[in-house]
């Protein structure tokens, strides 16, 4: 399953409740939710504690485990969201591009500073050439 961010996650945590709770009749436990949603156990925890942390959701500790209940489902809206994977994709490769041509521009600068060395070099040769011909 790919990787959500917790805006999304928060979403489809409170729909969970909200189903399973009407479907059993009973509040949902963390396993339910995680079962539910796909997620592994210490996924499942880890969002909800998230989750009760922020304030949307109440973990509550009873004789049966902890069980679900939604506390204030419009604390979602509160919460930041990620910019699109696609954006940030196009972003780096941008980003990438423009330091590569960078580099390229520095790869061409060394390339015409030494052309510039050996065609001075050879031009010093032959006028050493042309000194040693006209003495003989």
């Amino acid at each position: 399953m790919e990787s959500k961010d917790i805006y999304d996650t928060a979403h489809l945590v409170v729909a969970a409740i909200r189903i399973i709770g009407h479907q059993k009749n009973n509040a949902p436990s963390v396993d339910d939710i995680s079962n539910a949603l796909s997620f592994s156990l210490e996924h499942g925890l880890l969002t909800c504690k998230k989750l009760d942390k922020i304030g949307i959701i109440d973990m509550v500790e009873g004789a049966y485990g902890a069980r679900l209940f939604i506390k204030d489902h419009l604390k979602i809206e509160e919460i930041p969201k990620l910019e699109k994977k696609e954006e940030s994709l196009q972003e780096e490769i941008e980003k990438f591009q423009s330091s590569r041509k960078g580099f390229k521009e520095q790869i061409e600068s060394f390339q015409a500073a030494k052309a510039k060395r050996q065609k001075n070099l050879f031009a010093r040769i032959e006028d050493n050439l042309k000194n040693e011909m006209t003495e003989k």
